[in-house]
């Protein structure tokens, strides 16, 4: 292992045997020919994963994906079925609630025996003990046994078990947003903190907006694979089409010379959309829109007349098919001067503003009052924009903020 990569998985499987019935196993555990009775279940099926010191990684991805089972691999809680991994730097790890706690023990036992499945003597712990208590702050109930507590209570104790004892790697699975509003600022703060101290972080989320705001890079499991790592904020919009668009939002649409095909003009027509390409500030065709930059749109119309006034308009949707924005000639006052035959207009943007995620173009030609479409091109091109996170929503409206008095 590399002296900088604290974790390393290579092509972990996890796979559960699933029974239609009960009686199956007893069956298949006395099968003298090792009949099977069961299917297998990959709980992750072939997963690599390379964590260097000092990431922020964001860990993404639908119930059952395979989050928890990977965490559980890399704490040690769970073997994989096969593949090899590797971890360099003592964990701590918040998986679900009460993990590793003993129900019949009080909060001041389960404090020592948490220390001695870290590693820790008692001497260690003893050290540790003032911190511990004064962050979970919940009274005289650390000497009762913790099958007493609260959820709430529970995660006090376990988150501050979990950040005291100094980890060189910390695993949180979803357990930040337990606890009242005071304490979980508290968490907050101490998980950036450790973040600035250059720990190892491995945040489980459904929360996207925390992914984006605390994670350097994200991991998408899918249905036990890995979908896509890399970027976060491009990981976190492609996951978030997904989860509205479904397989769908990773399929390209209509290739150009598709449309080309299907438009062709005929007599009973008086025209078509031919064409429509994004053409960026050099020239070039291109599919990706990065926020806030400059670029063309290129549409190629053919007409049968030149005697009638026409207005082409251009809309937006989100992938769900929520109307972004629409605009037409006739609204900005741009009269269309066009011959008989094959045409081209251009609509340039300045600074186009929407925030990450797929979208998709709509094109028409309209007849002069844009009411009535003379060739109406729905969803024509997809395309995704890439944006840092820097707001939330679908668009970054201009804006300034200041203090009074400023």
């Amino acid at each position: 292992m590399n002296k900088e990569m604290v974790i390393k998985a290579e092509n972990i499987s996890k796979v559960y045997k699933l029974y239609d019935k009960p009686i199956n196993r007893l069956k298949e555990s006395l099968s003298i020919r090792k009949k099977t009775y069961h299917h297998p279940f990959f709980a992750l099926n072939d997963v690599s994963i390379e964590i260097n010191k000092g990431e922020v990684v964001g860990i993404i991805g639908k119930n059952g994906s395979g989050k928890s089972t990977i965490l559980k691999i890399i704490t040690g809680v769970a073997s994989p079925s096969s593949g090899a991994i590797s971890v360099n730097g003592k964990i701590s790890a918040l998986l679900e609630l009460g993990a590793g706690f003993n129900l019949e023990y009080t909060g001041i036992e389960n404090i020592y025996l948490n220390g001695m499945m870290m590693g820790f003597s008692r001497d260690e712990m003893n050290a540790k003990l003032n911190s511990i208590l004064e962050f979970a702050d919940i009274g005289d109930f650390i000497n009762q046994s913790v099958k007493t507590y609260s959820s709430g209570m529970f995660a006090r104790l376990a988150f501050s078990v979990a950040i005291n004892v100094d980890p060189d790697i910390l695993i949180v699975d979803e357990a930040l947003a337990v606890g009242d509003l005071k304490f979980q600022i508290k968490c907050m703060e101490k998980f950036s903190e450790f973040r600035d101290k250059g720990k190892t972080i491995l945040f489980v989320s459904h929360d996207i907006n925390s992914i984006k705001r605390y994670c350097n890079r994200a991991i998408w499991l899918n249905s036990g694979r890995i979908e896509a790592q890399g970027d976060t904020d491009l990981i976190c919009d492609r996951y978030t089409d997904y989860l509205k668009y479904g397989e769908n939002s990773t399929k390209k649409n209509i290739k150009d010379n598709e449309i080309k095909e299907k438009l062709k003009l005929n007599d009973d027509m008086i025209g078509v959309i031919e064409g429509f390409q994004l053409i960026d500030e050099n020239g070039n065709h291109f599919d990706e829109i990065v926020h806030n930059t400059n670029f063309r749109l290129k549409i190629d119309f053919e007409m049968n007349t030149d005697e009638l006034d026409i207005v082409i308009g251009v809309a937006i949707h989100t992938i769900d098919d929520i109307y972004v924005c629409g605009i037409n000639t006739l609204l900005d006052k741009h009269k269309i001067i066009y011959k008989k035959g094959t045409n081209t207009i251009y609509l340039n943007y300045e600074g186009f503003n929407l925030l990450g995620g797929s979208y998709y173009f709509d094109v028409a030609i309209f007849e002069n009052n844009a009411h009535v479409p003379i060739d109406y091109r729905a969803k024509i091109k997809e395309f995704f924009v890439k944006s840092a996170y820097i707001g939330e929503g679908i668009c970054i409206l201009p804006h300034t903020w200041e203090m009074e008095g400023e």
